[in-house]
């Protein structure tokens, strides 16, 4: 057994394992502006951070007014954003270095995301993390996107651990509510820093404030193995 006990490690992906946000806002943009809807900015987008693709589309439609159906604009910004990923998404470095110490050790791993199975699949294969996390929960295989904690649930059930065994790592604040519902433990590391005092980070077990500027493997694992003691 690994000095983390029985403790299993669930991530999030987008803005946390890899820097992926970026590709996120220019399929948005790209894909209002296709429909009407000029002058999408990068603020505008930090809004939608942790937030289901589904749920921002739909959120669009009611908000800009839009006729088209929302099963077109999921398909529209899917297969943007998937040629975006495909092309380029950086995975954090310090939080590669994290995943690789926690597969050394044999601590199960799983990854609990908004994107589409087929982002997540992209991603993951792209940056070379798909050796090491196998287990993968798309909020699309789950009734609730988070706020909810049905995808972490989802995962913790897939590995075969209690939810109370879990740690999440989370870089928006539903990501932080929903793995507070599910009973887990939280490493919050906010995408958006000004962010960070949002109720719902309030939660979390171990809030960086500073983001992934803050972050490195060993601290992590360092709080991980006290938190397991």
């Amino acid at each position: 057994m690994s000095d983390l006990g029985t403790l299993a490690v669930i991530f999030d992906l987008d803005g946390t394992l890899v820097d992926s946000e970026p590709n996120y806002y220019e399929a948005s943009r790209r894909t209002l502006a296709e429909h009407g809807v000029p002058g999408f900015t990068w603020t505008d987008h930090e809004g939608y951070v942790g937030v289901s693709t589904l749920e921002t589309v739909t959120i669009w439609r009611e908000r800009y007014g839009l006729r088209v159906p929302v099963a077109e604009l999921l398909a529209a910004m899917n297969r943007r954003y998937l040629d975006l990923a495909r092309a380029h998404t950086r995975a954090y470095p310090e939080m590669r270095k994290f995943v690789e110490l926690l597969a050394a050790e044999n601590v199960p791993m799983a990854v609990a995301s908004g994107s589409s199975p087929q982002a997540i699949d992209a991603i993951l294969a792209g940056t070379g993390l798909a050796a090491f996390l196998r287990t993968v929960v798309s909020s699309d295989a789950v009734p609730h996107g988070k706020p909810a904690p049905d995808v972490f649930l989802e995962a913790a059930r897939r590995l075969g651990v209690a939810p109370a065994d879990c740690v999440v790592l989370e870089d928006a604040a539903p990501g932080a509510a929903a793995a507070h519902a599910a009973g887990m433990r939280c490493v919050a590391i906010p995408y958006v820093p000004a962010q960070a005092g949002a109720p719902e980070f309030a939660t979390a077990d171990l809030l960086l404030r500073g983001g992934q500027a803050e972050f490195t493997a060993q601290s992590a694992y360092t709080w991980l193995r006290d938190t397991a003691r």
